[in-house]
Order: C-alpha cells, then sequence, then structure tokens
C-alpha cells in the first residue's frame, strides 16, 4: 500500500498523519508532470538565453553577478552543496530530519524549482527507506534558506557525508553501494533548490508544534491533580465567568477543568479561604493564552507546510524566473519565538504551584512530608525546577530580534529563526522536566487529603503514577524518582 502525494493544500492535521503512516509515499502522476516540466523549461532557458540568471549561470550570494560558463553549471551546483556543508554543533534528531526530507519533497514537487525529477524521488526514496542524512543544529542564519543544515541534508545525493540506517551511519558511499544506487549529477540550480529553504525551521516548527499541543494537555492533566491536592477551589472554572472574558482558549480550558473534576469530594468540600492563588486561580486565563497562541502557530506552520521557499522561483506559464526571497525565515522566526514564550509560561505557573504545595499552607506538612526537619522532603525538587524555569526564561530571549550582515551586506537582513528553532526544542524538552515535578508534588500532597477521593478522573492520574513512584515517607534520593517521573510524563503525553 502507498500514499499518493498531490497538489492538494496539506492542513496540518493531514502532515502530521502522513509522519504518522507506516505506508509508503509516492509522487502522484500530476506532481511528475510538474516537476518534467519546469525542468524542461529551465534546460531551454539556459540552453537558448545568454541572460545572467541568479544560482543558474552566476555565482551565489555577494557574486551573483559572477557569470559561470555553461560548460560549469553541473560543477557549479556541486560546489554550492559541497562548499555550504558547514554545520556544526549536535545533531538535528532523526525524528526533525524525517520531517525536512518530507517537507524538502512535498516543496519541490510544486513544479516551481526546476529540480529533476530524479532528485525529488531519491529524497523520497531516503524517506520511505528511515534513511536520514545527519545534520546538524548551528549554520542556520535562517534566510537565504537554511544553508548549512540543508546542505548536510543534500550531501548524501552526492555520494557524500553521512547517513543514519538500521541504527548504523554510513558514508554517502556506503549507502549508495548497500542500494545500488548512484550518486545524482546536479543539473542548473539544482543545488540553489535543495540549499534554499525553510525546512529545517518548519521541520522543528511542526514538530515543536505537535509536542507543544501534548504538553499542554499534560499540563491540564497535573495541573487538576494539583487543584485537587491544594483544595482549591472550583468557582474560578465557571462557565459564566470565562465566557464573559470572551477569550476562546480560556472558554476551553475552564471547560475541560470542569467536566474532569466533577465528582470530587475534595473540589466540593467547604472551604475556610476566600481564594487561591493566581497559579491556581489563573489557570483558565494562563493556560488559555497559551492554547490561543498555540492555534495562531497552526495557521502560520500550515502555509510554510504548502510554500515553494526555494530561490529563484520558475513560473514556466508566465515564461519568468524571478529571484525573491521567499526564503527568508521570519514567518517562522516570530512563531517560533512565540511559542517558546507560551511553553515557557506553562512551566513557570507549573513551579509556583509546586512551590505552593510544598508551603506548609492549607493543612499541608512544609515540603510534604512526615516529620520535616528530620527531612527535607520535597524541598530540593522545587530548587531543581526552579532552575530548569529560569533557564527556559533566558531561552525566551527572541531571536527573531537579531539579525548579523553576511555575504559581504548582499544578505544584510536575516532572520536568526534557526536558532529560535532549536532553542524551542530546548524549550519544551525542559518543560517536560517542570512538568514531571509537579506531578511528583500534586501526587505527595494528595496522601495528605485522605480519606477524602479527588475526582475519578484524578484518581485515575495518580494511581497510574505512583505504580510507577511511590510515596515519599521518610528522605530518599530523588534523582531516580525524577527520572521515573519524566519517563511517566513522556507516556503520559505521547501520541495515540
Amino acid at each position: 500500500m502507498s500514499i499518493e502525494l498531490s497538489s492538494n493544500f496539506l492542513s496540518y492535521e493531514q502532515f502530521e498523519s502522513l509522519l504518522q503512516s507506516n505506508e509508503l509515499l509516492v509522487l502522484s502522476d500530476e506532481l511528475k508532470s510538474k516537476i518534467r516540466a519546469c525542468r524542461n523549461y529551465l534546460d531551454e532557458k539556459v540552453n537558448d538565453n545568454t541572460q545572467l540568471i541568479y544560482g543558474i549561470n552566476t555565482g551565489f550570494g555577494s557574486l551573483c553577478d559572477t557569470a559561470i560558463d555553461g560548460a560549469d553549471l553541473e560543477t557549479l551546483q556541486r560546489n554550492l552543496v559541497c562548499s555550504h556543508a558547514c554545520g556544526m554543533g549536535e545533531e538535528v534528531p532523526q525524528a526533525i530530519v524525517r520531517r525536512m526530507l518530507l517537507l524538502k519533497v512535498l516543496g519541490l514537487s510544486k513544479g516551481a524549482s526546476g529540480v529533476q525529477l530524479e532528485t525529488v524521488e531519491r529524497l523520497l526514496f531516503y524517506y520511505n527507506n528511515a534513511i536520514y542524512p545527519v545534520v546538524y543544529q548551528q549554520g542556520s542564519l535562517g534566510a537565504s534558506g537554511d544553508l548549512a543544515p540543508l546542505a548536510h541534508l543534500s550531501l548524501p545525493l552526492l555520494g557524500e557525508g553521512e547517513v543514519y540506517f538500521d541504527n548504523q551511519r554510513l558514508s554517502g558511499n556506503e549507502l549508495n553501494k548497500k542500494f545500488n544506487l548512484k550518486p545524482i549529477v546536479l543539473k542548473s540550480k539544482e543545488g540553489l533548490a535543495l540549499l534554499n529553504g525553510t525546512q529545517f525551521m518548519s521541520a522543528y516548527a511542526t514538530f515543536a508544534l505537535d509536542w507543544s499541543y501534548r504538553l499542554f494537555d499534560g499540563f491540564n492533566q497535573v495541573a487538576a491533580l494539583s487543584l485537587e491536592a491544594y483544595d482549591a477551589r472550583i468557582e474560578p472554572f465557571g462557565a459564566r465567568v470565562n465566557e464573559i472574558r470572551n477569550q476562546l482558549g480560556q472558554v476551553k480550558v475552564a471547560t475541560w477543568f470542569r467536566e474532569h473534576l466533577k465528582g470530587s469530594e475534595i473540589m466540593s468540600q467547604s472551604k475556610s479561604h476566600v481564594q487561591d492563588p493566581y497559579s491556581f486561580r489563573c489557570i483558565p486565563q494562563v493556560h488559555g493564552a497559551s492554547l490561543d497562541t498555540l492555534n495562531y502557530a497552526v495557521q502560520i506552520i500550515t502555509r510554510e507546510i504548502n510554500a515553494v521557499t526555494d530561490n529563484p522561483t520558475v513560473f514556466v506559464d508566465e515564461n519568468n524566473v524571478v529571484s525573491a526571497g521567499n526564503f527568508h525565515g521570519q514567518p517562522l522566526a516570530y512563531i517560533l519565538d512565540f511559542l517558546g514564550i507560551a511553553m515557557a509560561e506553562m512551566g513557570s505557573i507549573s513551579e509556583r504551584r509546586t512551590y505552593k504545595l510544598i508551603s506548609g499552607s492549607r493543612g499541608l506538612p512544609a515540603f510534604l512530608v512526615k516529620n520535616p526537619g528530620l527531612n527535607s522532603g520535597l524541598m530540593i525538587t522545587q530548587y531543581t525546577c526552579a532552575s530548569i524555569v529560569s533557564q527556559n526564561k533566558q531561552l525566551c530571549t527572541p531571536a527573531s530580534i537579531d539579525s548579523i550582515d553576511s555575504s559581504n551586506g548582499q544578505e544584510d537582513h536575516v532572520s536568526m529563526g534557526a536558532n529560535a528553532a532549536t532553542k524551542l526544542y530546548r524549550i519544551l524538552d525542559n518543560c517536560q522536566k517542570i512538568l514531571a515535578i509537579e506531578l511528583m508534588h500534586a501526587s505527595q500532597a494528595l496522601e495528605f487529603r485522605r480519606p477524602l477521593q479527588a475526582s475519578v478522573w484524578s484518581e485515575s492520574l495518580y494511581s497510574a503514577y505512583r505504580q510507577e513512584v511511590p510515596a515519599l515517607d521518610s528522605d530518599r534520593i530523588l534523582a531516580t524518582d525524577l527520572a521515573k517521573s519524566v519517563s511517566f510524563i513522556q507516556e503520559l503525553i505521547k501520541h495515540e
């Protein structure tokens, strides 16, 4: 069985569904026809026209006015890919490289890039066979496309670079021998089409968006348990008080909490306190604002999934090749920074709930342990949480407000969206740890509410967690508990 890629506009959900499918992806006849037509047009353009066309018969960047002899056009493209493979730092996770491959196939298959069909189908072959080029996180400025990362993604096409296949690291040459493949001989513009584009940023953006939605659900689930553990009031989650604010995310969050806290003996018991701290009382407002941000990000990221972002762009029907700036990553840079801020704030308010639970108020012992003093209990897990939250605040400094002149001033404004992407990944990884710590504290606090019962839903979460991490009766090394808690969160929020 296979799934046919077409020219139809892909929704974000459809894109994610493709990634989760185990079926092979193939190009439709329509896409193949578009790719061939564009390549044929470009070949004719190069053969019949003495006009300089950027990146096709010229140098690159500030060398855009340097003419290249027709006999050297293939060498020009190979040189481009090799010279731009300047990535450094940590390797890009293979799950994100997989997205880069699919996004590159989608972009090149629009019939506006001038690549050979063979080139697109080789990238699709890598995707279908779980062959993931070794790509590095550092090197892209997020304009002129993600040049360095995409160069590393493209090296195996030439029989260069390295890939991962079946848990082995192979050279591009070894890969070709294993699958009896010949290196692609790039034609005019192909190297530029492969390297120009936003697929590094877009891959991180789609991955982070999916992760953010799942983390968002996790933060709601654990916050509900914290509300029970802290003996908080249900009134701030009422329908009318939230609807009157007119913020969609807030209304949805409040509705979710009302439904999941039904039947709780703890929530329904008489309270001696009139109101709760903001970290409990303002969950609909804060979590809801993050949800609205995620929903906005879907719009921007979906457009990019369906975009042509290399340069120049070939318009066969208009007999025109346009050098412009669709590779500029500003739309993604903004949204990646925005997502980082929204998710870091979910972590920030989570840590405040963690802090309140160990404060020795609401009938709970200090640091949630019997005999505090002799035992330090969960004192230092909150320190750990605070340090991670602080790091997230530092990571939230927007990358998109920065720009550094490059290519002798020809590329004088860049988005820095690639840096926004990689630091967002770190923010989300930190959020998993913050959430795990809140769950540890909320579950421990619930021990001191017995014999009262939480809602059926909350008791189910508590019971599942207790199968992995036992209650704390006296001090023990908690690093193991933290690691198990993170693993539990990862299972809690994974794809269904």
